[in-house]
């Protein structure tokens, strides 16, 4: 199997695996005052410091969730659940990640106001925009630091000065971006940042809130773990394990995400030259190191990457949690593109385990099977026109 569809999820890293399978003896509850809990304590407490330690913050401020999509409805609803009537407003990009915008769209149907950013043809917000949308009924704003689909690395820290200087929050989805690129939480100005494990060779079902200190922020539900912000019993070994994938995940990245990098303008470059008027989206922007968005016009994604699959190749046509959709992409939409083209891109993710013979054969297997998928599409020459 050829793997690139490392913005879905990646494979477990090795060390993660392992300090799963340790956390699984650890079998106590951290809220225990007993050995058993005490032992498990010190393993969440330490898995805290890690992480708190990567993104430049202190272990108080690390709440753990289980993933992306909890974290981004902890910081959106907790906010807005402790912000006075009087400022509810909500701002966030038009390329933002659906677990954010859907919640965003939810929130407005209940009564918070909402501003949707555009963004340009390369996929930046538009800045001007940004701060017309920012006023004092402002409560959060929310922008990614790097996107799922085309791996545009967004300018959040002035998008979060922009927001302070009208005194909202800013709120940080950077679940694609740790562990490919520093992130430290003080330089980029957020008050809240959300990442996952399952991104970066953790296990799935562990992630992360940043959460600035003095920060009112209401529950999404009762009980006292996680200093009161996420109930529920801590998930020891999923912890454990975001904690090792993560260390690794840095420790490695001066190393890895250049050679990440390599292979993706390889890739890039071979598609290129191998499909007529074949275009990569965000290429005028930054970029992550592994993520490759291509459109191939004439040919049809879906079919593609049925085809793909046949041949042991995974891949996506955007994001895992829009996959399925017979709506072209809102990511490429708001970046101008027309609906048919949005339906012949691909989205290429490569990642810690990737090789250059995996590369090799994607870009040999891409184009000759995306020709197969037009020619097949293609319609029949009516009757007396020329075949």
């Amino acid at each position: 199997m050829i793997y690139l569809d490392h913005n879905a999820i990646t494979p477990v890293r090795p060390a993660a695996a392992a300090a799963v399978a340790r956390a699984l003896d650890t079998f106590g509850n951290p809220s225990s005052p007993h050995a058993a809990g005490r032992a498990a304590r010190a393993l969440l407490d330490g898995a805290r410091a890690q992480v708190a330690a990567a993104l430049g913050a202190r272990p108080g401020e690390i709440v753990f969730t289980s993933g992306a999509t909890e974290s981004a409805a902890l910081a959106l609803r907790g906010v807005l659940g402790a912000a006075p009537p009087e400022r509810r407003e909500l701002v966030v990009t038009a390329v933002e990640h659906p677990c954010v915008l859907s919640l965003a769209e939810a929130l407005a149907a209940a009564g918070a106001p909402l501003r949707v950013v555009p963004v340009d043809r390369r996929g930046l917000p538009d800045e001007e925009a940004w701060r017309a949308a920012l006023s004092p009924r402002t409560a959060l704003a929310c922008a990614m630091l790097a996107n799922n689909e085309t791996g545009v690395v967004l300018p959040a820290p002035r998008l979060a000065a922009a927001a302070r200087e009208v005194g909202a929050l800013f709120f940080c989805d950077a679940v694609q971006a740790v562990g490919k690129l520093e992130v430290d939480v003080r330089t980029l100005g957020a008050d809240l940042l959300s990442l996952t494990g399952q991104k970066f060779g953790g296990p799935r079902g562990a992630g992360a809130l940043f959460v600035r200190p003095g920060i009112p922020l209401a529950p999404l539900f009762g009980g006292h773990q996680e200093r009161e912000r996420r109930a529920g019993t801590e998930n020891l070994p999923g912890i454990a394990g975001l904690a090792a994938a993560l260390r690794e995940a840095i420790a490695a990245r001066a190393q890895e995400q250049p050679r990440i990098e390599a292979l993706r303008d390889l890739l890039e470059a071979r598609l290129l030259a191998a499909w007529p008027g074949a275009r990569v989206n965000g290429a005028d922007a930054p970029r992550l190191p592994g993520t490759l968005s291509v459109t191939l016009p004439g040919c049809d994604a879906e079919a593609l990457l049925i085809a793909l699959d046949l041949e042991g190749i995974c891949a996506s046509a955007g994001s895992a949690c829009t996959s399925g959709s017979s709506a072209p992409s809102h990511v490429l939409s708001a970046m101008g593109l027309a609906p048919a083209d949005a339906r012949a891109t691909l989205r290429l993710s490569l990642g810690w385990n990737s090789t250059e013979a995996e590369v090799d054969a994607a870009a040999e297997a891409i184009p000759r099977l995306a020709a197969r998928v037009r020619d097949a599409l293609a319609p029949e020459p009516s009757a007396g026109t020329p075949a």
